[in-house]
């Protein structure tokens, strides 16, 4: 399990739940960031080992910081969600990048989110 996860939301009151289901599931450090800029900002400060990013963000598409996110020099685990349930089908893998996973905002509270943040 990761022991330290960064999410990226522009939605205050999702970034409280899922740090709720992040540390019942064993989290030791849950940072939050509204918005791509702030994300990068935190990342580069706290070198989280996983990042949980949805796709719709105000500032910049989701997969594209996910992508940059998962570049970083300690390769945090990029864990892609939104509200559609769907959204997976419109993320195209990239040369020479590593596939991000993606999990339905629906599911972050099943074992699923447990299972992509495992392998960190």
């Amino acid at each position: 399990m990761a022991r330290s996860v960064l999410v990226v939301d522009d939605d205050p009151a999702f970034l409280g739940l899922v740090a709720r289901i992040l540390t019942d599931l064993g989290v030791g450090s849950v940072m939050t960031a509204p918005d791509a800029a702030q994300a990068l900002r935190v990342a580069e400060h706290s070198r989280p080992d996983a990042v949980l990013v949805d796709i719709g963000l105000p500032d910049r598409d989701g997969t594209d910081l996910g992508y940059q996110l998962s570049d970083l020099p300690w390769r945090p685990r990029v864990v892609l969600t939104s509200s559609d349930s769907e959204a997976f089908l419109a993320i195209e893998p990239r040369d020479g990048e590593r596939e991000l996973a993606f999990v339905p905002k629906e599911e972050l509270a099943s074992e699923t989110l447990r299972g992509v943040l495992l392998d960190v």
